[in-house]
């Protein structure tokens, strides 16, 4: 049987994401920006909880871990260079490790940049990847601990997973988002009828999130640094996407 999703808004515009396995009765959690709505979320469906990963240490992404962890006894996985900065962490991941829960193998992938520690979680026979801070709906997180470059790369790593992968992201940042890649390519159709449905999906009070890397790669403008039309944009050369990706994302932060 297919497992059960659920996307739960959590303080003004934060996600954690809930995955239940019918068949084994496991339920994870990713990321805990509060304990409320997600206790919400699992008593309105009769659920416990098994386990929790966690993408980084800020903490609109663990505030609910120490009530949660209380409540269900559930394992938290998360990544070891914020391992002190993590509430009641007992798996500490780094890249490349494999959280077996369940049914699913969730593959640890470093993505610095937003925090120097940050990880996603990739499951491949799913297709699901949980983006975290790393990477938004037309968006990407801001770099508070490291570089450019180093945000590039890990960008250019999730691009490269199937374009049929959906991405559970962080946060619901797309309006914004939106509005900026539109800014940046007036001209480009795909932008611009993404940005339309952006905004009718808002107005109805939907979630535009998750969103899949095929779609990313087209109109996510962080994600397309590489190409000359990007880089013409923002007068600079596309030979050095890492200076780009830095000039766009300082120019959002401005914004």
């Amino acid at each position: 049987m297919p497992a059960e999703i659920v996307l739960v808004p959590c303080l003004s515009d934060n996600y954690a994401v809930i995955l239940k396995d019918v068949a084994s009765d496991t339920i994870v959690l990713v990321d805990a920006p509060e304990d409320g709505p997600i206790v919400e979320a699992l008593d309105a469906r009769g659920w416990g909880l098994t386990d929790i990963l966690v993408t980084h240490k800020h903490n609109d992404h663990v505030a609910g871990l120490p009530a949660l962890k209380q409540r269900y006894g559930a394992r938290i996985f998360g990544p070891k260079a914020e391992a002190s900065s993590i509430p009641g962490i007992d798996v500490e991941l780094v890249e490349g490790d494999v959280a077996a829960i369940g049914p699913w193998a969730f593959e640890t992938i470093a993505t610095p940049g937003h925090t120097k520690g940050h990880v996603v979680f990739f499951e491949p026979r799913e297709k699901w990847l949980f983006s975290g801070d790393t990477l938004f709906v037309m968006g990407c997180g801001r770099l508070f601990e490291d570089t450019p470059a180093a945000m590039w790369d890990s960008l250019s790593k999730l691009a490269r997973l199937p374009n049929e992968t959906t991405v559970w992201c962080g946060h619901e940042y797309t309006a914004s988002n939106a509005k900026f890649c539109a800014g940046v390519l007036p001209d480009d159709a795909a932008i611009t009828e993404r940005l339309r449905k952006v905004e009718a999906a808002r107005a109805a009070g939907q979630p535009t999130v998750p969103t899949t890397i095929g779609a990313e790669k087209v109109t996510n403008i962080f994600l397309r640094a590489a190409e000359e039309k990007v880089a013409a944009a923002v007068g600079l050369s596309a030979e050095d996407p890492a200076a780009v990706f830095a000039e766009l994302r300082e120019r959002k932060n401005r914004g």
